[in-house]
């Protein structure tokens, strides 16, 4: 099995890695720029390109082959990158972002959904029933053909899963994209923050997921783990929850060395950890979904889940500041909870298909 997941952990490194060196740093330039916490959720509109799987998807699997798309669209990667290497430092009090950068931003996000389906395609093809929860460690999606999407609903489980994968993530998704940002507010510098906002939250992402593939590996079944995960995120999001009111309190400082402003780390941190735990064991119930429909329909059928996944992902990732802005973040964070709470009585409605 080592054989297999170290060479696909690898090349999905290597597609993951700008996705969540953007998904974090960006939203921490913009906001330190001026922009408001509304206009900073609208730029994860640049993430469109993954919505759109399902449009290209059938290119890649009928024209060429896994190995040589993943060599284009790792080459396409490699050079949008430099690109964005290249182009001169922001202006002093530059707070909009400039056209050229959401373009190759556009263009990096092609490259890396259109490197997602090709391997996706491979993984497919190497993946063995026994291997899908290690397998899902590092797996985001599968490949897509052109078929009738009543087919796909008609399969057991399906309209339960969708609602799940739809809903599982909006409480979280809308607390990471704005917690960061008003830490920022509080006075953390914007380069220290943006440090355990990308590469600190992509190590403790990879480690819930490690995790949480080493334990589906293992002697825990799929749902009642994910119930678990899903009860520890919930606490670990009140936790910040209270952390950030008493922020928005007078007597709260985050000055360097001070307790408040390593649990506010800390908080970051393990909600990304715990995050990764149940992105793995959800993406492990879709494929499990997906292994009850025929044969021929498997992989569009897990392709449509991972795009109702993502769908509801950046929806609430886009919201979050315009929901901040109107209803204050006591209200807003009180939604993010009630939005958290949901996934838990939802899962108790699991069809037995899936136990």
């Amino acid at each position: 099995m080592r054989g297999k997941l170290l060479p696909l952990a690898g090349l999905y490194l290597v597609q993951g890695l700008p996705y969540g060196l953007q998904s974090g740093l960006l939203p921490m330039l913009l906001r330190a720029g001026g922009l408001s916490l509304t206009r900073v959720g609208l730029a994860k509109l640049l993430y469109a390109p993954w919505l759109f799987k399902l449009v290209w998807a059938p290119l890649v699997d009928t024209r060429g082959t896994p190995r040589a798309w993943l060599t284009l669209s790792t080459a396409a990667l490699g050079l949008v990158c430099g690109l964005l290497a290249a182009l001169p430092p922001a202006q002093a009090g530059q707070a909009e972002l400039p056209v050229t950068v959401a373009g190759l931003l556009l263009l990096l996000n092609l490259g890396a959904a259109v490197q997602d389906v090709a391997l996706d395609t491979l993984a497919m093809q190497l993946l063995e029933p026994a291997e899908l929860g290690p397998g899902n460690t590092v797996q985001k999606g599968l490949p897509t053909h052109s078929l009738h999407l009543l087919d796909l609903l008609a399969v057991s489980g399906t309209l339960w899963t969708t609602g799940f994968v739809l809903t599982y993530k909006l409480g979280e998704q809308g607390a990471s994209s704005l917690f960061p940002l008003l830490l920022l507010d509080q006075g953390l510098s914007a380069p220290e923050l943006g440090l355990w906002n990308s590469v600190g939250a992509v190590a403790c992402s990879i480690a819930g997921s490690s995790l949480g593939g080493a334990l589906l590996s293992g002697h825990w079944k799929l749902l009642p783990l994910l119930k678990s995960a899903l009860r520890f995120r919930l606490g670990g999001l009140v936790c910040q929850t209270t952390l950030l009111f008493y922020l928005d309190t007078p007597l709260a400082r985050l000055g360097p060395g001070t307790v408040l402003r390593g649990a506010a780390l800390l908080s970051l941190c393990l909600q990304h950890f715990l995050g990764g735990l149940v992105t793995t064991a959800t993406f492990t119930l879709m494929m499990r979904c997906s292994q009850l429909a025929p044969s021929a329909l498997q992989a569009t059928h897990y392709s449509l889940l991972a795009t109702m996944e993502l769908l509801g992902k950046l929806l609430l990732g886009t919201l979050a500041g315009a929901l901040a802005d109107s209803l204050g973040l006591h209200l807003c964070f009180s939604l993010f909870l009630a939005l958290s709470a949901m996934p838990i009585l939802y899962l108790g409605l699991a069809p037995r298909t899936l136990a």
